[in-house]
């Protein structure tokens, strides 16, 4: 695997996305849906994560005539793209846990006492 990827908001969603459903095979028009973010943005983070080795893709074999749209580049996660995008998806829930926690302290709220 190469370097790391810049890990914008933007990718985050993304990968979460297609974390949902690691094994699948994703396209690019659905992962702007699914991850709320502008398709213009999916395309040049899709390639940032294929060029790391996160991903791996290929274009679909259905005709567009016989579909009546574009064909669709597809989209999957290589194992060890899967495991990287877990493993930040996984600091980013500590990093908010630890912020929690010392914002909690600041406030000097009692366990269980919910931020607002």
């Amino acid at each position: 695997m190469s370097t790391k990827p810049r890990m914008s908001a933007e990718t985050l969603r993304i990968v979460g996305a297609m974390l949902e459903d690691p094994a699948a095979e994703h396209y690019g028009l659905r992962l702007a849906e699914t991850a709320g973010i502008p398709s213009g943005t999916v395309y040049p983070i899709l390639a940032r994560l294929q060029k790391a080795g996160w991903l791996e893709s290929r274009w679909e074999e259905q005709s567009p005539e016989d579909e009546g749209r574009p064909r669709r580049r597809l989209y999957r996660l290589t194992g060890p793209g899967e495991r990287a995008a877990m493993s930040e998806l996984d600091e980013i829930v500590r990093v908010a846990r630890r912020a929690k926690q010392r914002r909690r302290q600041r406030m000097r709220l009692k366990p269980g006492e919910r931020l607002v």
